[in-house]
Formats: C-alpha cells, structure tokens, sequence
C-alpha cells in the first residue's frame, strides 16, 4: 500500500505541551478507528511551525479525509516514491 508524507502547518507546534501532543495523537487515533484498517500512521515529526505525519493508505483522498474528519490541516500530502537511507549508498 502506498506511503503518504503530510506536511501540517501548525503555528507554534514545535512549543506544544506533552499533553497537547498526547490530545492530537488520541484525536487522530479516534478518527483513525472510525475510518477502520485501510489506513494506518506511521509516526510524525514535530517541528518549528508544522507536523510532518507518515501514513500508509490507498490514496490521497484517504488521507485528506482522515483531516478533515480529525480537524488538521494537510497542506500538503506527497506520495513517497521511494526511500532511501546510508545502505543506498552500497548499491
């Protein structure tokens, strides 16, 4: 299934509070539940002004709907196209 990055922007989100973090992350696991097994996140980065979010799902479209029901921004969703790392360097 395809990988998506979504990038958020979330003024002052790098400043968020444990707890804040702990209500976003509960309020995409709910949505999540509800939209069932055909999309899953994978882990997010918080940084500066924006959350960049990991997800595994069949389409973009997928992707935005999860934003939407959960109340995020998704002002941009890229579809991996591949992933590379140091081992890449070994041919």
């Amino acid at each position: 299934m395809p990988k998506f990055v979504i990038e958020r922007d979330i003024p002052g989100a790098g400043e968020m509070t444990a707890e804040q973090l702990t209500a976003i992350s509960q309020k995409s696991c709910s949505v999540l539940d509800e939209m069932g097994p055909r999309i899953n996140w994978v882990h997010s980065y918080v940084a500066g002004d924006k959350i960049y979010c990991v997800y595994i799902a069949p389409d973009e479209a997928t992707v935005r709907d999860h934003a939407t029901r959960g109340g995020f921004p998704a002002n941009l969703v890229s579809r991996v196209s591949a992933i590379i790392d140091p081992t890449t360097s070994e041919g």
